[in-house]
């Protein structure tokens, strides 16, 4: 077990973030003021300042207040990385609302599925991204026909603000919506703004869980605050640097380590909404960036590209990666031939605010490679056996984490957070991790099925039950595989119903449909049955050998 952190482990955090700015809104008033004419973000030819991001912010804000939004109303956003998502989730935080950042990859269903259990007031939403309609897919979902009101199977959603100049009769546009703001005050939004404390939740990140129906981790704004002012000290983000943000905003990793980190120091953000390696290449270069966070595979493909010298790096010079195992070669390839001075791995998982350990600037680089790092100031790291008693170093457990970090429990779902969180405060992370003597944590394995897809957690119990809606398909078991470019990708364990003719092809491609690619099984194996044990349940053990799927730490953004 890993105790409480000493005072000189405090000492690594210069001030508490939740005690320095009290609230998300406080933050972005305090970097307006602090950093006012620092580039805060650069999108194109479009270059905004701290000041100019803090109106911006606050006229969102000022446009969320006159369209009914109040404290502890739940505000999604389905975009990809882009200043206006910015500006439209910070607007809503601002006015009181918690956010609900929603994963680009949802296809309409998925989307549909956290509006209505968050039971979201407002959505703002991208036009078209990666050739997908998002709201012709929110319209099928929402089952909205010829006369019907504008998305009758959302009944709590009150407005839809399409994040373009165009939209349909029943939505509004991004414009419109903000200039229906001008009747409030600046007075109001600062009083609003002002009525927020830290207790009072900032975001709910819904993730899947072994149930296969996604739960939503209610996250503070003290602990959000407080988590990434201990990020920012350890990674060593500071004022001038230029971070390019190729995490997704709708993850902890991209919008609390990405931009809330930045507003922290006032780096200046370059946001990516997709990442295209040489487009992330062209940005390095043009834009000097410094810092480059992200999970192993974004940072292979950079040295790997055979058009990586002709782009000048030699600005980069802090990395934090995560999502898999690391190679110890990668941080000698990017400390040796980038040059980049800071190369740290990190764990996290939303319930616990996407972050729990880190690797400190000055370890070893093989420290760095095969460990996750120690417990971050404020948190307790603890590897148990099955019934709770602590390892000793060395031995595999499950780990389990208690601190400031941990989330306040699943939203409206007091069955699940009793599953996840103990009466003592621990919360069962389900994966399996080793401590060595010094607290650094290595997962190795997990209790639950999750694999990562490129970066991206898939669900096995939740792709299983998307596949288990195809009329042809009696029964099914979703494992993960090696794949050399993505990591790990899945592979299905299909039961044809009797008399169906499904091909592995015919699948895959009514996935495509249904799901976010991330989760589409990459093969599919048809089989007279499952293997499964005395009780019934599937034995993942024995298809993951069949497949010689390997494992891969979680994500270290949560």
């Amino acid at each position: 077990m890993v105790g409480l952190p000493s005072m000189a482990m405090c000492r690594e955090v210069a001030v508490r973030g939740d005690v320095e700015w009290g609230s998300i809104p406080g933050l972005v008033r305090s970097a307006a003021r602090r950093h006012g004419d620092t580039e805060a973000v650069v999108e194109g030819r479009t270059r905004v300042s701290y000041a100019e991001l803090g109106a911006r912010v606050e006229r969102a804000a000022a446009a969320c207040i006159a369209n009914g939004v109040g404290a502890g109303d739940r505000v999604a956003v389905w975009a990809p990385n882009t200043l206006d998502w910015i500006v439209s989730a910070l607007g809503a935080v601002s006015a009181g609302a918690v956010l609900v950042p929603l994963n680009t990859r949802f296809k309409g269903t998925e989307a549909a599925y956290v509006l209505n259990r968050s039971r979201a007031k407002l959505l703002f939403v991208t036009g078209t991204f990666l050739g997908t309609s998002y709201v012709a897919s929110l319209r099928r979902a929402a089952g909205q026909g010829p006369g019907d009101g504008p998305l009758p199977g959302l009944p709590h959603l009150d407005q839809v603000v399409v994040l373009s100049d165009d939209a349909p009769a029943d939505f509004r546009t991004w414009k419109g919506f903000l200039a229906s703001g001008e009747g409030v005050g600046e007075p109001e939004v600062r009083a609003r703004a002002a009525s927020l404390t830290g207790a009072l939740p900032s975001d709910i990140i819904f993730t899947s869980g072994t149930t296969g129906r996604p739960k939503g981790a209610v996250i503070t704004h003290a602990q959000t605050l407080r988590a990434y002012a201990i990020w920012s000290d350890l990674a060593g983000l500071r004022r001038g640097d230029r971070y390019l943000i190729v995490n997704p905003f709708f993850h902890t990793f991209g919008y609390k380590a990405g931009v809330l980190a930045c507003l922290m120091r006032g780096a200046t953000m370059i946001p990516q909404p997709v990442f295209n390696v040489d487009t992330a290449l062209a940005n390095i270069a043009s834009e000097h960036i410094s810092v480059l966070p992200g999970p192993p595979t974004l940072h292979q493909s950079l040295l790997d590209h055979p058009s990586r010298d002709a782009h000048d790096l030699s600005t980069l010079r802090l990395v934090v990666t995560g999502a898999a195992v690391v190679p110890l070669r990668l941080v000698e390839r990017l400390r040796g031939e980038l040059g980049v001075e800071t190369v740290l791995t990190a764990y996290g998982l939303s319930e616990a605010g996407g972050f729990v350990t880190m690797c400190r600037r000055g370890d070893d680089p093989s420290m760095i490679a095969s460990t996750s790092g120690r417990a971050i100031p404020g948190t307790e790291v603890r590897v148990v056996d099955s019934k709770g008693a602590p390892q000793a170093p060395g031995v595999p457990g499950e780990v389990l984490v208690r601190g400031f970090n941990v989330m306040r429990g699943y939203f409206e779902d007091e069955a699940a957070t009793a599953q996840t969180l103990t009466t003592d405060g621990w919360l069962r992370t389900g994966d399996v991790g080793v401590l060595d003597d010094s607290g650094n944590l290595r997962i190795t394995d997990r209790i639950k099925d999750m694999f990562i897809v490129g970066g991206f957690n898939a669900y096995p119990a939740e792709i299983e039950q998307l596949l288990g809606l195809h009329p042809d398909v009696a029964d099914v078991a979703v494992v993960g595989t090696s794949d050399a470019r993505l990591g790990e990708v899945g592979k299905a364990y299909v039961v044809r119903r009797p008399g169906a003719v499904l091909t592995a092809d015919d699948l895959i491609a009514w996935s495509r449909r249904e799901m976010a690619n991330y989760k589409v099984p990459r093969t599919v194996e048809f089989v007279p049955e499952l293997p499964r044990n005395a009780s019934g349940k599937v034995l993942k053990g024995e298809l993951r050998r069949r497949t010689g799927g390997g494992g891969s730490e979680v994500s270290a953004g949560g």
